[in-house]
Order: C-alpha cells, then structure tokens, then sequence
C-alpha cells in the first residue's frame, strides 16, 4: 500500500491506495482545511494557531496511516513552504509526528499536477491548458500527452488574496462588489505575462483542478449550467448573488459553508485568469497533484528512496 500527503495552502490531503495485481484502488481519501498559509503572504510566517490547526492535521493522518499496512508514503509541501520564513520548524514538529515532509518548487509542483490530470484524460494530438488554482500559488501547464511546454507556477491563490482583498469581517454588497473588481484586476494583471507563452503555443481544451474550482464548478452546476465546468459568462452573472449571499451570511445553492470565506477571491482569480487567457468554458479536474504523486511513486519504485528524475529533481521519499 501507499500513501501520499498534500500539504497545500489551505487544505491538506491524504490519499491511501492498494495496489493489486496491477489495479490501483482507494482505500481512503481525506482532506482536511488547515489553512496554514493564513496571512503567509504579508506576514511571512506560518502563525502559531495555523501551525496548531496543521500538526492537529498531521497527528489524525498519522493515526489513519497506521491502521494500514503501508510500505511506502510521500508528503509534500507546496507554496506555503517555499515562503513562510518559519516552515522549517513545521517540516521538523512533522517529523517528531513521524511524518518527513519534502518542500518542492512551484515547477515541480506544476509537473505533478499535470500528471496528475493528464492521465485521466484520453490521449489526443492537440494541446491542453492545465490549471491549479491552491491556497497560495496558482500552477499553469501547457502540454500535448506527457509532454509538458510550458510549466509555471504564480503566487496567487485563494487563501492570499482572501487575506489581500477580503480580511474586513463585514462588507455592504456594494463595498464587495468594488472589492471583486480590484481582486479580478490584480489577477489579469498577474496572469498577464504569461499570455504570449500559451498563445504562442495555442491550446484547444482547458482543464482546472482544486477545491476552490471545485467549488465554482458545484455553484455553477446548480444555477443551471453545464456540469463539470465553470462557465466565464456564469461567473459574470453570478457576482451580484455572490457579493450578495457574502453581504447577508444568506444560502448560497451549490457553497459548502466552509468554503464562505474562499468564494469572492477564487471568483477574482477564476474571472481574471479565463479573461486574460481567453477561456470562456473550463472543465473540471477531480485529480491533480496527489493523484500525480501516486503516478510519479509507482513509475520510480525500485528507485523509491530518491525519486530522482530529470523534469522533478531532488525530491525524496520516506518509508512508513
């Protein structure tokens, strides 16, 4: 058996398979919302409660892990680890939980994503658009099959701009509506300089994961659109409801309620981002990065302890 730990911005995640014969199957999926990047962007450091919610996190994790005859694991930590000025006492409390984790690049980061997608997708001539809009960077990918030609990743993501945009704890509708219009602006402006890359190179479908996707794509589904997508046109038409259900603490069809404070910034960076990048339909991924994970373990097996490969260099795996 295997596992593999997502430690992202704002949620973390654990994914346990069972290989058999061949066949690959989940005995448990969890995530958690941790939100250890929590004011990250302007503090630089993984406060003291974010660090309490994220070894709380780690110990349920653990205990789940041990309940399985696991022969090998892999624990990630992604955007809020690459900034917070403070991670390396998280990455050493984690190991006193007996949990090593790995800090790897946004490019790194972005190459698993791709993985992770991608193989769940038919294989096609054409080039794909991969998206991954997490807590505290956004990874963008341009590729054909396995092959990658573009591979970035953004410090942009929903847990900082919440924290940029959206940290009054009361707004007036109208207040949020001006403050929707800065975050969307703020988000073409960063995706901007990424725009002669993909349309130099040209896409012909468009695939986005993530929480804050997922939670676009349910809202959108049940207001009557397509399923499996979030729609330009519907996200446009959607922001007066939006700010509204945010104003008043009111129902929302489609939002979980602990996704209330991510809605006004994933809107702002999904809006900015298909804008600039000329989507005006984007479909939903259920996998991403830890579903590349599994892929890149099970590919490097026999050389599991170093997991050396040329486009994911210097990440490392520990054994259970």
């Amino acid at each position: 058996m295997l596992a593999c730990i997502d430690l992202g911005s704002n949620s973390f995640h654990l994914l346990i398979v069972e290989r058999r014969r061949g066949r690959i199957k989940i005995i448990e999926r969890l995530s958690e919302k941790v939100q250890l990047g929590e004011s990250v962007s302007s503090a630089r450091n993984i406060s003291q409660l974010a660090h309490q919610r994220g070894m709380h996190c780690l110990h349920r994790f653990k205990l789940l892990m041990r309940q399985y005859p696991i022969e090998k694991y892999w624990a990630l930590g992604t955007n809020t680890f690459r900034s917070a000025g403070n991670a390396g006492d998280f990455v050493h409390a984690a190991k006193a939980v007996g949990i090593d984790i790995s800090i790897i690049s946004g490019v790194q980061e972005a190459s698993l994503i791709y993985a992770g997608v991608i193989n769940t997708l038919p294989s096609s001539n054409a080039n794909r658009l991969i998206i991954d809009v997490g807590g505290g960077s956004t990874e963008i990918i341009v590729g054909q099959n396995h092959d990658r030609f573009l591979t970035k990743s953004l410090s942009i993501g929903s847990v900082s701009w919440r924290d940029r945009f959206f940290s009054e704890i009361k707004f007036g509708r109208e207040q949020l509506l001006e403050q929707m219009d800065e975050g969307a602006k703020a988000a073409r402006n960063t995706f901007f300089s990424l725009l002669p890359e993909i349309n130099s190179l040209g896409w012909a479908e468009a695939y986005a994961s993530s929480g804050t996707v997922k939670m676009l794509t349910n809202i959108c589904e049940e207001h009557g659109y397509d399923q499996q997508q979030v729609e330009l046109q519907a996200l446009h038409k959607l922001k007066e409801k939006m700010a509204y259900f945010v104003a008043t603490g009111r129902e929302l069809s489609g939002l979980k309620e602990k996704r209330r404070d991510l809605l006004l910034p994933g809107w702002c960076i999904m809006v900015g981002l298909m804008e600039v990048c000329g989507i005006q339909t984007i479909n939903f991924s259920s996998t991403a990065l830890r579903e590349g994970m599994l892929d890149f373990m099970i590919k490097n097996e026999k050389t599991l302890h170093t997991l050396e490969l040329s486009n994911l260099p210097a990440v490392s795996c520990a054994k259970h």
